[in-house]
């Protein structure tokens, strides 16, 4: 018995050795984070075969359909988000599209702010409007030119080509007239900056609607830099220099003042440190609070954020006069007093009001149910111009209980992209019902089979004559404040949800990524944001 214990152990020691290492008590962790590394790298892996499949696609697009012979004439004006929008939705193959813009590209207007301090490049949220028309399963076609008038009685647009391109002489580029009949009609001609005949705002203001605004800011940010810091400038005027003042409490004046704050701290200021605390940026707003259409706790934060920064806020403040150095406007006091405040600027932003373009102010007078008309268009629930057939009104030239903004200006183009296609869909089906009734009538089919087929016909024409009327949803709303910190004001099933802070930067950065309209953009713009947190933003004068 004494002998059998040493072998009994020494045999469950080799059977021990046999069957391997004795598992450590961490293999479950270290299977778990292997399961983790497999599934981040499928991940991974998925996502750039997907970038990958999307980028040939957009590089190498589909060979397109031909126009059928006799399809409808749509005219698409403007090639903003609300025209894009009727693009993207509507069925090339049921209509001859030609989109008329004076600009050739689409912008993606909610970064534009970013483009005045380089932290964005404006090329990143350009997409070609060729591009988006060539990625349509049928042709259409893009002509550069601007509307001169439109005559919804006669069916027919007005169009000149103006020489716009600098490296060309005026003289070599005829200036073109051609008059373009239509169908249908769809005006997103957009809308024009409104000054309120503030005297000098046109004169001395920037504005920030276009790319060439955005480019206009940044070379005179840099010129006001550069002159506060040669040799031998007063006091005064070094301060005047550095003195930037937006007027325009709303998304985009507060967005432009937020960058602006980033551009000055992370550097400017580096690159400049005698300037440091010479800095002055004055955030003017006629309202009591600043960003008014989000709710209260939202705007007291952005509010708070800003003055954090060591911005100056101005609410209850009125700009009165501008000239070519001095901003000149009146504050309210709470007691209800007036207080003039004059202050000399270097920069004036002026990021506020629309007004409608000329050419929809002589639809004013040319259409009797257009006379009482003042921001834009009158519509009627299908965004159908009123007092007109077969004209479509969408985005800021229109004259409706809705805020001038993307998001409104996109839906109503998706809507009406839609009910385009139904309409050619009614319109097919009332062709084919004009048809099966005369050949029942004739006699020159099966009575039977052709009134079954018939009946089918005549439930998809009832079906497609009922058109819905324009709902517009309310997604929310985004504005960033600066510091890395953004407000957002969203709706998710009916419910609000309001937060502000770092986490909603992040989730306002991938937000406006994925609305950027393609890959191409969406890389760009990526990016360019790796590029300013690696190497800074680009001071250098264009």
């Amino acid at each position: 018995m004494r002998l059998r214990a040493p072998v009994r152990m020494m045999s469950v020691s080799a059977s021990r050795m046999n069957a391997g290492p004795v598992l450590p008590a961490g293999r479950k962790p270290s299977r778990f984070f292997r399961n983790i590394k497999w599934l981040f790298g499928l991940t991974i892996g998925v996502g750039v075969g997907f970038c990958a499949y999307r980028i040939q696609q957009h590089r190498f697009p589909a060979a397109q359909e031909p126009v059928p012979e006799g399809k409808k004439r749509l005219l698409v004006l403007g090639s903003g988000w609300g025209s894009v929008s009727v693009l993207k939705n509507v069925d090339s193959r049921e209509y001859d599209i030609t989109v008329v813009s004076p600009r050739n590209y689409f912008l993606f207007t909610p970064l534009l702010p970013s483009c005045t301090t380089g932290c964005i490049e404006h090329r990143s949220i350009m997409e070609p409007i060729r591009s988006i028309i060539r990625g349509k399963k049928a042709e259409a076609k893009f002509v550069e030119a601007e509307v001169t008038k439109i005559d919804p009685y006669n069916r027919t647009v007005t169009v000149s080509h103006r020489a716009m391109h600098d490296n060309v002489k005026s003289e070599q580029i005829p200036d073109l007239v051609e008059e373009m009949p239509y169908d249908y009609l769809v005006i997103g001609v957009g809308s024009e900056v409104s000054t309120y005949g503030i005297p000098g705002v046109q004169e001395y203001g920037c504005y920030l609607k276009e790319i060439e605004h955005a480019q206009q800011i940044r070379k005179r940010i840099m010129d006001c830099f550069e002159a506060a810091s040669f040799p031998g400038v007063d006091p005064e005027t070094r301060k005047r220099l550095l003195t930037t003042v937006v007027v325009g409490g709303g998304p985009t004046g507060v967005e432009f003042a937020g960058e602006l704050h980033d551009f000055y701290v992370e550097d400017l200021k580096a690159l400049e440190p005698n300037l440091r605390d010479q800095v002055t940026l004055t955030l003017i707003e006629a309202l009591p609070n600043v960003l008014p259409s989000f709710s209260k706790h939202l705007c007291d934060y952005a509010e708070k954020t800003l003055l954090d920064e060591k911005i100056n806020v101005l609410t209850k403040t009125a700009v009165k006069k501008v000239t070519s150095d001095t901003i000149y406007a009146e504050k309210t006091l709470p007691d209800g007093r007036k207080e003039e405040v004059v202050i000399p600027y270097g920069l004036f932003v002026w990021a506020g009001g629309n007004s409608a373009r000329p050419i929809i102010k002589d639809l004013f007078s040319v259409i009797p149910e257009q006379a009482t008309a003042r921001r834009g268009l009158l519509v009627d629930e299908y965004l159908q111009v009123l007092g007109t057939d077969g004209v479509w009104a969408i985005g800021d030239c229109t004259s409706s209980h809705y805020a001038p903004t993307a998001q409104v200006a996109a839906q109503q183009g998706s809507y009406v992209g839609r009910l385009l296609n139904q309409i050619a869909e009614r319109d097919d089906t009332l062709d084919k019902v004009t048809v099966l009734k005369k050949q029942l009538d004739d006699g020159l089919t099966d009575k039977k089979v052709a009134a079954n087929e018939l009946r089918h016909w005549e439930r998809r024409l009832e079906k497609a004559s009922k058109l819905k009327q324009f709902q517009y949803s309310h997604q929310g709303s985004l504005a960033y404040v600066g510091s890395e910190k953004a407000v957002a004001d969203l709706s998710f099933w009916g419910n609000a949800f309001a937060s502000g802070g770092t986490w909603t930067f992040m989730f306002w950065r991938s937000a406006y990524l994925s609305m950027c309209f393609s890959i191409r953009n969406r890389l760009l713009v990526m990016l360019d944001w790796t590029k300013v947190r690696l190497f800074g933003r680009d001071v250098s004068r264009e």
